[in-house]
């Protein structure tokens, strides 16, 4: 009764009704957030969690909200959450990770390191934990310790194949091509025919001056996903260097109807120089690894 008559300008609420208020409009808040952002509704849900956080500083609310930010595409504000219940949380590894998981998208691989490292510090014999460490230490260009933490998540999870995938293209650009085939070679006979995995055997299969099989492959990824630009440009590069200039045409100009900002990116006006030398600089000037 009290809560109604300060509602409506009568007497003040006693510390108790107000608290009994307070109650209500958070599990409110936050209930009607996680209905609504299951149901898509993506900008009501992130204001209800705001809402219910100034009522209540609650770790699953935060943790509902860095999901609704994430799915926004707010990453900023997400990890901002994330780094919030780490705080709160410092031994929950599976925060810690997510947070990494949050940070890699940003390509901010210094906080991502930093979390990565509690979790290690936390449970060293983590697969994932250290898959993630290494994605951080590549990122940061330290491909030798990269290779070690993937080797020992590996070593943990024989069947982390993300691990196996990155120790794959990472073992290639640094020139171990026979390395990069062990682990593509694992890939191909453990996974079904997957995208990634295809376009790695590829990049594999060329460097190994296996063009022809290269080729082949390439044909398969495109079909798996007729938008795969990184196919259509490599495999065009092998068909200009194989001297099939109408194919490596026709792949460049596939590129770009789906990226009409293609031949811009890597060659100029593709108008103004003609096909064929539009095409001659755009393949001279690409990575055979697609790194």
């Amino acid at each position: 009764m009290g809560f109604w008559k300060t509602f409506f300008g009568g007497e003040e609420a006693t510390p108790e009704e107000k608290k009994n208020a307070d109650a209500k409009n958070f599990d409110l808040m936050k209930y009607d957030g996680v209905k609504a952002m299951r149901m898509g509704q993506l900008e009501y849900a992130e204001r209800c969690f705001n809402e219910a956080l100034k009522i209540q500083d609650d770790m699953e609310v935060h943790d509902y909200l860095s999901q609704t930010l994430t799915r926004l595409g707010n990453l900023e504000g997400a990890l901002q959450e994330l780094l919030t219940m780490a705080r709160v949380a410092p031994d929950n590894v599976a925060v810690l990770m997510q947070g990494a998981h949050v940070a890699y998208m940003l390509e901010n691989y210094e906080q991502m390191k930093t979390l990565c490292e509690q979790a290690l510090a936390l449970d060293g014999e983590n697969a994932l934990a250290n898959y993630q460490m290494a994605q951080a230490v590549i990122g940061q260009g330290d491909t030798i310790s990269g290779i070690a933490y993937l080797t020992k998540a590996i070593t943990l999870s024989e069947e982390l194949a993300d691990a196996r995938l990155l120790r794959a293209k990472t073992l290639l650009a640094m020139g171990d091509v026979k390395g990069a085939g062990e682990d593509v070679d694992w890939l191909m006979a453990h996974t079904d025919e997957e995208e990634d995995v295809l376009l790695m055997a590829a990049r594999v299969a060329c460097a190994k001056g296996q063009t022809e099989e290269a080729i082949n492959i390439y044909n398969k990824v495109t079909e798996l996903n007729p938008f795969q630009l990184d196919a259509y440009r490599e495999r065009g590069k092998l068909k200009f260097e194989l001297g099939d200039k109408q194919g490596a045409e026709e792949e460049m100009q596939k590129l770009l109807e789906m990226n009409p900002d293609e031949m811009a990116n890597v060659s100029g006006d593709y108008t103004a120089e003609g096909v064929e030398q539009a095409v001659k600089r755009a393949y001279s000037n690409m990575n055979p690894f697609g790194i």
